[in-house]
């Protein structure tokens, strides 16, 4: 009987920590976030006649949808909304700012195009309508998220005339302990400015097989801003990734650029108090 007790005594004590373990994996990540995504695509033509042209709104927005603290949900979704559709929505619940910004996007492109496609249309000999075919795409997804760390990725797509549109991707890491925006400042120590441009421009170098600056200057690199350590980045388990966009450094025809430094090169200039970094190793 005494062996019998024993026996149930250690298979309860098992289960009981398998239970929290799973318990523990189950919840690991700070918030315990679920995520949901509002899509949206709209067309309206002008004076609401479909032989004219349209603008088209593209929208699939990412939001926290669950958590184990509110507050936290709240709060991510001001940011979300901030970056996505701008500081005049961020007080509102995504589905009515979503709502809203179609409204607003398709009252614009009508109140802005109509007197002017009605006066130029006169001329019929003329092909304007190309030039009044407006887009803009919004999208945006929870790239990573795990224990403290959370990267929202946003890209933003538009069209508005002209030889061709513009794009640009933005990205936000956020600290879920205190709710705030990761910096580089945040990340590496004082002084990091210089040797961390260094180490774009190796890497750089690395990436095109050249032996210098100057040759990646000739491929259009510099050509329009400094190489320099950019606040667009995004945080992986293998390192930092700079997003630079079109025009950031380079002209358009070479589109987005992307420099990843592992977590090793930069080893020497992070900074000694730096813990969000377990969040991603």
């Amino acid at each position: 009987m005494k062996k019998q007790t024993v026996s149930q005594f250690i298979f309860l004590l098992t289960a009981s920590i398998f239970f929290f373990s799973c318990g523990n994996k189950m919840n690991k990540n700070t918030g315990s976030l679920e995520f949901d995504s509002i899509q949206v695509n709209e067309t309206a033509h002008l004076f609401g006649d479909t032989a004219k042209p349209a603008c088209n709104l593209v929208i699939n927005f990412t939001f926290a949808s669950q958590s184990s603290d509110p507050r936290l949900k709240d709060s991510l979704n001001t940011y979300f909304l901030s970056v996505c559709l701008g500081d005049k929505y961020l007080t509102m619940q995504p589905e009515k700012a979503i709502e809203q910004y179609t409204q607003k996007y398709i009252s614009d492109y009508r109140s802005d195009l109509e007197p002017l496609y009605q006066k130029e249309n006169n001329d019929t000999s003329s092909d304007v309508g190309a030039w009044y075919s407006y887009y803009k795409h919004l999208q945006s997804n929870v790239q990573y998220y795990a224990k403290d760390l959370l990267v929202y990725r946003f890209r933003y797509e538009e069209y508005t005339g002209g030889a061709h549109g513009i794009y640009m991707t933005s990205f936000l890491n956020l600290d879920l302990r205190t709710m705030r925006p990761i910096r580089l400042d945040d990340l590496f120590a004082e002084g990091y400015e210089e040797s961390l441009t260094d180490l774009l421009w190796n890497q750089l170098m690395a990436i095109h097989k050249v032996t210098s600056r100057e040759e990646l200057e000739e491929m259009g690199y510099a050509s329009t801003g400094e190489l320099t350590p950019t606040e667009n980045f995004y945080l992986t388990k293998e390192g930092i990734t700079f997003y630079y966009n079109v025009y950031d450094i380079a002209p358009y025809v070479m589109g987005a650029i992307e420099i990843s430094l592992p977590w090793e090169m930069m080893q020497h200039l992070l900074s000694d108090n730096l813990q969000i970094t377990e969040s991603v190793r």
